[in-house]
């Protein structure tokens, strides 16, 4: 059995985290392959190493001193390396470094230097191999990555040193520069090597003990979800759980390997399991496996009588695609049909994309409703179990919270409700005890 194991910067804030980490992984032989992010926040009032790294080059960009922000950094990673008796030349790379501390410095170069330094620290302390993800992690001039080139470059250098830590959230250009990936990319580096691997098992440490059934900052000690299918986290994901990087789902997902979402500082708990298909269900179990959402939607009524929905509609969506404002959800009626749009996108433009659709699909009447929150109750279960979504219309409408909006996949998987904004948690709060009570 082979286990890729990425941990994230709350794993490796320091060396008392270093230490646990180094137990996890020789407490099973498969742990072979490591992926890490960059040193993470010891507590509240800490900062993360990528942060301070962002803001080097913000204080080097308006010509503020970032003397003391760096040695911040050198600080943290020297103290690492002392107090765990590691004898890495940290001295050379920062003085490599320090010469680079000019506003020519690419961005993306001075902040991947967390993760590298990192790794490279970790890399001693396990007896590991060390593979720079700059020398097999591969992205195209569009920013997309290589996948085809950067497993099979990971495969290769794995022949090489089949125990080896790897630095996440970085790869190169076709240019050979240093190019990162959005926040929480190391997920996706590390679901990358667990597919060029062929992994068995990719397990993401972090500090919570799997995925919950709902935002601990909404709802007090929620349920931890011991099994949920790829389908329903992305589903999840796309609504606003921030567990995983949406995008280190599908290199896992297309090898069939199972994803373990396991808590670094609890590593006796199993967190929760990932996987294609989950063949044996209990009747006893809950129809609802998560509920998730976000804030700041805007709905965009076109009323119009005796319409071509399906001509219409398709001008209405090459104008919202004009103004490079993608839609969530569309609801259609007989005589109307609405869109459900981030507000964000609409912000300089609402008036400018009203005034189009009036021109081009000469509707009746173009409504807005701003301020909406879409809430998603989350489950594989719910096609076969009758009145689900009875019992949740009948929770909000019991708790006085009025649905602007409703849209269900056609997979059945989710069922999406619009509320107001200042009814959100609310609303995820009577979902979560409706179901879970």
């Amino acid at each position: 059995m082979l286990k890729v194991a990425k941990f994230g910067g709350s794993s490796l804030a320091g060396a008392e985290q270093f230490r646990k980490v180094k137990q996890i992984i020789e407490s099973d032989p498969a742990r072979m392959c490591v992926v890490v992010s960059a040193a993470g926040k010891r507590h509240k009032k800490d900062s993360k190493i990528t942060d301070l790294l962002y803001l080097t080059h913000a204080h080097i960009n308006y010509g503020v001193s970032h003397e003391d922000i760096f040695s911040m950094i050198e600080q943290r990673y020297y103290g690492i390396r002392d107090e765990l008796g590691l004898h890495y030349d940290l001295e050379s790379e920062f003085e490599k470094l320090r010469g680079e501390l000019n506003q020519d410095i690419p961005v993306d170069y001075l902040v991947s230097r967390g993760e590298y330094l990192t790794a490279r620290l970790m890399s001693e302390y396990l007896g590991f191999g060390f593979i720079d993800a700059a020398e097999c992690v591969f992205f195209n001039y569009d920013g997309q990555i290589n996948y085809e080139k950067t497993y099979a470059a990971i495969a290769e250098r794995a022949v090489h040193s089949p125990r080896f830590v790897m630095p996440g959230f970085y790869g190169v250009m076709p240019n050979g520069a240093i190019h990162v990936m959005t926040r929480g990319g190391s997920d996706i580096t590390g679901a990358i090597v667990a597919n060029a691997l062929d992994a068995d098992i990719y397990e993401n440490w972090t500090d919570v003990s799997g995925i919950l059934m709902a935002d601990p900052r909404i709802v007090e000690n929620p349920r931890p979800i011991p099994r949920i299918t790829y389908a329903e986290l992305r589903e999840m994901a796309f609504m606003g759980a921030s567990v995983l990087h949406e995008e280190s789902i599908l290199p896992v997902k297309e090898k069939g390997i199972s994803l373990n979402i396991r808590n670094t500082n609890r590593p006796d708990e199993p967190g929760t399991f990932i996987v294609e298909h989950i063949e044996s269900e209990s009747e006893l179990e809950r129809p609802i496996t998560g509920i998730a959402g976000r804030r700041n939607f805007t709905i965009l009524t076109v009323l119009k009588r005796n319409m071509n929905a399906s001509t219409t509609l398709c001008n209405a969506l090459e104008i919202l695609d004009r103004y490079h404002a993608s839609v969530e959800h569309i609801t259609l009626g007989l005589d109307s049909f609405a869109l459900v749009v981030s507000s964000a996108a609409l912000e300089n433009t609402l008036y400018d994309v009203i005034a189009d659709i009036q021109k081009t699909c000469r509707p009746d009447d173009v409504r807005v409703q701003d301020g909406i929150a879409l809430v998603a109750a989350v489950g594989r279960k719910m096609p076969a179990r009758p009145g689900t979504s009875g019992k949740l219309f009948q929770a909000l409408g019991e708790h006085g919270l009025n649905i602007r909006t409703i849209a269900q996949g056609a997979d059945e998987l989710s069922i999406i409700v619009g509320v107001e904004n200042c009814d959100f948690e609310k609303a995820i709060r009577v979902l979560y005890d409706g179901f879970t009570g």
